[in-house]
């Protein structure tokens, strides 16, 4: 019997912090995120659709081959309806939909939402709402439609998909398809200016901005 250890991918773990932030960045930003959302768009296109519930960093495994594996399906559900019926075991606080916390129906786009919180880790390298309680997230959150502050250096296509993600409007928020594609584009443009950079610096261009990508 095989047996694999795996990472728990987790924004502000020592292991990525210790690593040079170039290299963190253009790994994080260009395979884990790609592989984050096909695996996501993998369960969201069963039939029927699966829904996690509780999409968070801490639930993506990675592997030294830097493969990434959605974990714990404990409270996930499969969608045999528009909305999910079942309102009970909720996710984290600092990674539900509004629509969660409020006890509302639900469905797969609640994981978009989740999903764009992980994405605003992999940006800040911060733990989110780190100064609230889980009620004060709750009533920021759900009820006055609060969202996480992007920073203001942060590439306009990256803050774009992020804030897609955390649509007020659940049907507004982009399927993981479509985030799929929009990750591809702009894993093809990073690697088209990498290569520009590289080629313009001749053999001194030993490293990039983390920043650019």
């Amino acid at each position: 019997m095989e047996i694999k250890t795996y990472l728990v991918f987790c924004s502000t773990s020592t292991y990525f912090a210790r690593m040079e932030s170039f290299i963190a960045m253009w790994i994080l930003k260009n395979i884990i995120i790609l592989l984050q959302a096909r695996g996501m768009n993998y369960l969201h296109n069963s039939i029927p659709t699966i829904v996690h519930r509780d999409l968070k960093s801490s639930n993506l495994l990675v592997d030294k081959n830097w493969t990434v594996k959605v974990a714990d399906f404990g409270l996930s559900r499969l969608k045999l309806e528009t909305f999910l019926t079942t309102k009970g075991g909720k996710g984290t606080p600092q990674w539900m939909a509004p629509e969660v916390l409020r006890s509302e129906p639900s469905n797969e786009k609640s994981d978009v939402y989740s999903y764009g919180v992980v994405l605003w880790e992999l940006v800040t390298q911060k733990i989110p709402w780190d100064t609230l309680n889980p009620m004060q997230i709750i009533a920021a959150v759900g009820f006055m439609d609060r969202r996480l502050e992007i920073p203001s250096n942060t590439d306009p296509q990256w803050a774009s998909i992020i804030e897609s993600c955390w649509d007020s409007d659940p049907q507004c928020r982009p399927s993981f398809q479509e985030l799929l594609e929009r990750l591809q584009d702009l894993q093809k443009q990073c690697a088209v200016q990498a290569r520009t950079r590289r080629e313009a610096a001749g053999k001194g261009a030993g490293k990039m901005n983390a920043e650019d990508c």
